[in-house]
């Protein structure tokens, strides 16, 4: 069996590491401490026995996925067998560049070197370590389960066999893989968050209210979510970490962040994951409530 880790037990990582599972390969899941672990478990357990009830996996299925997925706290006994390492963690470039120095040191030589980050160029993190040739980005959707899109970005020093190898694992776990080059935000993010923040920008300037441009967006561009309700649901911290990645890369302020964005991120109104944001969301419901400050 493939043996790979996974770093990170937030959102995207327990998703990484479910796919991966679903498909075969025995995945070590890393966090730094045993509770967000736990955490994720209960979380692909539960998203695997929504799968069942729908049909989509047997029983013997979802059980022999959970068998495959084993927790660990220490990053260096984790890694030291496996082939693929994705690192999924918060998006910080600091933290990033230490965890793939501490990677290079740990993992195997010939072991890939992956980083789902969202933006913060691949060269940087591949900087880092004395492997810059295996360092890849392979940048998973949320709902990592669900999405099929994996934006793979290589950089000049990526070796083309890195490339290869990354395709064939995403087809291997049913995604579709879009190859591109390291630019600040790549490709989804350079096109999305600009988008965001531009309907962030007309909500400041008062053009329309949240319901409005969400509405616009839904129905007239056959979007499925509104850019607002997106936001929200990707963590306006997120989204603002973003806008500032290629504010600083292109050095223009076409990609300057609205000063809304900047504002409630420092307020901690982060969307879905603090209760409020351009919506209120109330626990255990999936209704979206507009918050009083934003009606137009």
């Amino acid at each position: 069996m493939k043996k790979m880790a996974v770093i990170g037990a937030g959102t995207m990582g327990n998703g990484i590491a479910h796919v991966f599972a679903q498909h075969g390969w025995h995945v070590t899941l890393i966090d730094l401490q045993a509770a967000p672990l736990e955490k994720a478990l209960a979380t692909i357990k539960k998203n695997l026995e929504r799968m069942q009830s729908k049909g989509a996996l047997t029983a013997a299925q979802v059980e022999e996925t959970l068998q495959h997925i084993s927790i660990n706290t220490s990053l260096t006994e984790s890694v030291q067998q496996a082939s693929l390492v994705v690192e999924a963690a918060t998006e910080n470039k600091e933290i990033k560049l230490a965890l793939f120095t501490s990677l290079d040191a740990a993992a195997p030589a010939d072991c890939i070197l992956a980083t789902n980050t969202s933006s913060i160029p691949i060269q940087t993190i591949a900087a880092a370590t004395r492997r810059p040739e295996k360092v890849i980005g392979m940048h998973f959707m949320n709902p990592v389960p669900v999405m099929k899109l994996v934006e793979i970005i290589t950089t000049a020093q990526t070796d083309r066999s890195v490339t290869d190898t990354i395709v064939s694992y995403s087809k291997d776990l049913q995604k579709v893989p879009c190859v591109v080059n390291d630019f600040p935000g790549f490709i989804a993010n350079r096109i999305l968050m600009p988008m965001i923040n531009e309907a962030i920008c007309s909500l400041q300037e008062g053009v329309a209210g949240v319901t409005e441009i969400d509405t616009i967006m839904k129905l007239g561009m056959a979007h499925p979510m509104g850019p607002l309700q997106l936001a929200d649901l990707i963590g306006l911290d997120v989204c603002l970490s973003i806008m500032q990645v290629l504010h600083e890369g292109f050095k223009t302020d076409k990609y300057a962040p609205a000063h809304l964005l900047e504002q409630l991120v420092k307020e901690n109104k982060l969307g879905v994951k603090t209760g409020e944001g351009f919506y209120q969301y109330t626990p255990g419901s999936k209704e979206l409530l507009v918050s009083h400050r934003f009606r137009s």
